[in-house]
């Protein structure tokens, strides 16, 4: 019987917790196709890691600190090529959520 090796990107599909402190490293590790990075960052927004006491906030296990829900979008809509680096994307909603997604506290 053969050994897996854990540290190949393989793996980093089923823990990617274990190998990317940031949406950032996902959408940098160019041994990941886009489809597989999409993936993982898709995973990331499952409102299953939400934090129940700051939805804007994502509790990956694996991770010793949260996310922010949009970071993960913004991975995702650079994916996408709707965002080009650095320029924040249009936000819409109720002003809470639009203070969320800026980052400002909101819990």
């Amino acid at each position: 019987m053969s050994t897996a090796d854990l540290s190949t990107t393989d793996f980093a599909l089923f823990h990617p917790a274990a190998h990317y402190d940031s949406p950032d490293d996902v959408l940098n590790d160019f041994q990941l196709s886009d489809a597989e990075k999409r993936v993982i960052l898709s995973s990331w927004a499952s409102d299953m890691f939400a934090i129940e006491s700051c939805p804007d906030l994502r509790d990956i296990p694996g991770m010793d600190h949260p996310v922010r829900l949009a970071d993960i979008l913004g991975a995702l809509r650079q994916l996408d090529g709707e965002e080009e680096l650095g320029q924040p994307a249009e936000i819409s909603g109720s002003p809470r959520w639009k203070a969320a997604i800026r980052g400002q506290p909101s819990c």
